[in-house]
């Protein structure tokens, strides 16, 4: 996973599950949505991201949301939000097709949940277009690690379609 992290606000802060603040769904590409939401003041494009929010298979009270965006830089960034009360020193881990690909660190907490953020580089990407899922790994304790599955069908053709 690349390292290079970005310490920027959370598009459109907002509980896990929930759309972005006045986001509309786009499309909708496999388990992936495109949604977007008005430019800021002074901009000309509309900001979009592919979400997906899900929760763990064995305790519905765990949930994840993943944001992935592209910015006009040409930067693109994997967000993931995850509930308050993660242990953050081991930050999120993640696991694509049951291959270890690194570990994030936390960036950030707000109200509603805590994030981790890395511009995702190319061998990255590549790894969730080919994939079929991701395992995002979050720690309550040291010993006691949550995995959450995220599907990744549709990523490519969502990813495609993202503006």
């Amino acid at each position: 996973m690349a390292v290079a992290l970005a310490a920027m606000q959370p598009a459109g802060a907002q509980a896990p599950g929930l759309t972005p603040e006045g986001g509309t769904v786009k499309a909708q590409h496999g388990d992936w949505q495109v949604v977007c939401k008005p430019p800021p003041p002074g901009a000309k494009h509309e900001i979009c991201a592919l979400v997906q929010s899900v929760t763990a298979e064995d305790r519905n009270n765990i949930g994840l949301t993943v944001y992935f965006q592209k910015f006009s830089d040409g930067r693109r960034v994997l967000r993931v939000f995850a509930p308050l009360g993660v242990l953050l020193p081991p930050g999120l881990g993640l696991k694509i097709d049951d291959k270890d690909v690194g570990h994030a660190p936390f960036v950030r907490c707000h109200s509603f949940a805590c994030y981790a953020q890395v511009v995702a580089d190319a061998p990255l990407i590549e790894q969730l277009k080919s994939g079929k899922t991701a395992v995002f790994i979050i720690f309550q304790s040291e010993e006691a690690g949550i995995g959450i599955p995220i599907s990744l069908a549709g990523f490519g053709q969502a990813l495609a379609a993202l503006q």
